[in-house]
């Protein structure tokens, strides 16, 4: 996956009264963690050009399940850190998330370091 939970949608409101898609938990050293640019709390506009509004929160897993390889995110920045629900203001928008840059790569990493155990193992 993209190495991150979301909460949110139109039948799972975050906050009240507000169906947006939040970021709620960011798996460490996910490709969402390497990159480095999202963070838990934000609010996520859009995935792909595909905007996120009124969605149900399983119709909104299934664009994430289903955005590809390459991956862009429209973002608002959340105000600050903080406990329970997360306030915005501003625009706070980022440019798009290609996660796929991490992703790709550390897959190889991944697959290079099981068949390099693989070897080493098979030698002793």
């Amino acid at each position: 996956g993209l190495g991150f939970n979301i909460v949110g949608g139109t039948d799972q409101q975050y906050i009240p009264n507000d169906n947006s898609i939040y970021v709620s938990w960011i798996k460490k050293d996910g490709a969402a963690y390497l990159d480095g640019r999202l963070q838990e709390g934000d609010k996520i506009l859009a995935i792909n050009g595909k905007e996120l509004k009124d969605l149900r929160h399983r119709d909104a897993v299934e664009l994430f399940r289903n955005a590809g390889c390459y991956v862009s995110l429209k973002i608002q920045r959340r105000l600050q850190p903080q406990n329970g629900p997360v306030g915005h203001g501003g625009d706070g928008e980022s440019g798009g998330l290609p996660l796929a840059a991490i992703l790709v790569p550390g897959l190889a990493l991944a697959a290079t370091a099981v068949w390099i155990l693989l070897r080493y193992r098979q030698h002793l």
